[in-house]
C-alpha cells in the first residue's frame, strides 16, 4: 500500500511539474522554445503598436520581445502590466531616456524598465556564478557594456559544456535563438516572474 501511495505521488509531482520549478514556469519555458521557431529579424526600430496587446510586426523584434511574446502566449500582457504601473510610479522607474511620461510603444520594450517591474512584482534572485542557481522560467539580465542592457529567458535544456548550466533564449541580434551564453556577459539581473 505504501509504494502505491509513493507511486501516485510521484506520478502527481511529474504530471504538475516537467521541468523542476511550477507548471507556470514550465509553460513559459515551452512558450518561449515555440518563438525559436518564427524567424525573426533584430530591429530595435520605435513602432507605433496597439494598446493593449500591441506588438512590433511578427517578424521584428530585440530582446525585450522574447520575454513579452512569451509571457503573453499564457495571456500576461506586459505592455499593459508596465505601462499600467509606470503611470501610476513613473518616478520609481529609470529616467534614462529623459521622458516626463509613461510611452505604451516602447516602455515595456526597453530592458530597465522590465527589470524595475520584475523587481517590483516577481522574485528578485540572487546573482552568482553558480549555474544551478539559474532555473527554468527565470528570467536574466546583462550589462553589454557601457549603457547597453540585455534580457533573456533561461530553459530546460542543458549546456553540452557544463550539465549544469541551463540554456538561454534571446535575441542578440540573430533573432529569437537558444544559446549556451549565461555566463557571457555581466549578469545584472535575475528574476522569476509567475503571475
Amino acid at each position: 500500500m505504501r509504494s502505491i501511495f509513493f507511486v501516485v505521488l510521484l506520478t502527481l509531482c511529474w504530471t504538475n511539474t516537467t521541468f523542476g520549478q511550477t507548471p507556470f514556469l514550465d509553460e513559459l519555458v515551452t512558450s518561449a522554445k515555440s518563438l525559436t521557431n518564427d524567424e525573426v529579424i533584430y530591429d530595435p526600430s520605435y513602432f507605433s503598436i496597439e494598446y493593449p496587446n500591441g506588438d512590433v510586426p511578427k517578424d521584428r523584434g530585440v530582446c525585450t520581445d522574447v520575454i513579452i511574446r512569451a509571457y503573453r502566449k499564457l495571456g500576461i500582457d506586459l505592455q499593459k502590466e508596465v505601462h499600467e504601473d509606470m503611470s501610476s510610479n513613473f518616478n520609481l522607474y529609470p529616467n534614462i531616456w529623459g521622458l516626463s511620461t509613461t510611452d505604451k510603444n516602447i516602455d515595456h520594450r526597453r530592458v530597465p524598465n522590465l527589470m524595475k517591474f520584475f523587481e517590483r512584482y516577481g522574485q528578485v534572485l540572487p546573482i552568482t556564478k553558480n549555474s544551478a542557481d539559474y532555473k527554468p522560467g527565470d528570467i536574466v539580465c546583462w550589462n553589454l557594456g557601457g549603457a547597453t542592457t540585455h534580457i533573456g529567458i533561461v530553459i530546460d535544456d542543458k549546456s553540452s559544456i557544463d550539465t549544469e548550466r541551463h540554456l538561454i533564449i534571446h535575441n542578440i541580434g540573430s533573432g529569437q535563438v537558444i544559446e549556451d551564453c549565461l555566463f557571457n556577459f555581466k549578469i545584472i539581473g535575475h528574476y522569476r516572474y509567475v503571475k
